[in-house]
């Protein structure tokens, strides 16, 4: 298997918390095993980017130095990152940087010197593994409460958390799909299932057509709604 030279990471719901249309910093919260996983690609020497769907931009909910501002206290409290891939767009826009088109994973890819296939995508939705599957790159699935059944069933590799699928990538065993057990028992893989998804509705992504990549930022909405009991996270 081609050596892992570096590792591409969605943002909300992977590296912190997911805040739609996030503005505020003080709102950034790592998800667990975060600030564990970062540290490890930094004493390995692996570099690390940002991709990231952020339609608040588009949709006039934020502005570009608010996702910046963001990104800092990101930085701060898990970098510093390498590069920052962003899509500003909405689902409507055409463009070819949303996710799941492979633009925004080719660009940080370019600017990390490496290969599509030496890198590793790490997200929590199946956008963010079909970004990595159009580029040419390999994909983890790291599930939380709103990643869809169908979508850890579909995933290439899953993993139940950020370190985890951080020391799969770089030192395997290599996970397998959802449910099963590879290697000697270092990366555990196991099916996720979390509760209360019974109500969830998803909408159709618009493929994407122009891309746009910045040094910074803003917010993900998700490329659909997910209802769960009463709670909605909008499309990113």
């Amino acid at each position: 298997m081609t050596a892992v030279r570096a590792v591409l990471l969605d943002r909300d719901g992977t590296l912190v918390e997911d805040v739609p249309y996030n503005g505020d910093p003080e709102l950034v919260r790592p998800m667990p095993g975060a600030a564990e996983a970062m540290a490890l690609l930094r004493s390995r020497g692996v570099p690390a980017a940002v991709v990231t769907n952020q339609s608040g931009i588009a949709r006039g909910l934020i502005g570009w130095d608010d996702m910046g501002r963001v990104h800092a206290r990101i930085d701060e409290l898990l970098g510093p990152f390498h590069a920052w891939a962003v899509c500003p767009h909405g689902p409507d826009d055409g463009c070819a940087c949303r996710k799941p088109a492979p633009a925004l994973v080719l660009d940080a890819a370019r600017r990390l010197g490496a290969a599509p296939a030496e890198c590793v995508v790490i997200g929590d939705i199946g956008s963010d593994m079909d970004a990595a599957r159009a580029a040419g790159a390999r994909a983890i699935l790291v599930p939380t409460p709103v990643t869809l059944p169908e979508e850890v069933r579909q995933a290439p590799a899953v993993a139940p958390d950020l370190l985890t699928a951080v020391r799969a990538a770089l030192d395997g065993p290599w996970p397998g799909p959802a449910g099963e057990r590879t290697g000697d028992g270092r990366a555990p893989v196991r099916a996720f299932t979390p509760a209360d998804r019974a109500d969830r509705t998803a909408q159709a992504v618009q493929p994407p057509a122009t891309v746009r990549a910045a040094g910074r930022t803003a917010p993900r909405t998700s490329t659909r709604t997910a209802a769960r009991t009463a709670t909605v996270r909008r499309p990113s």
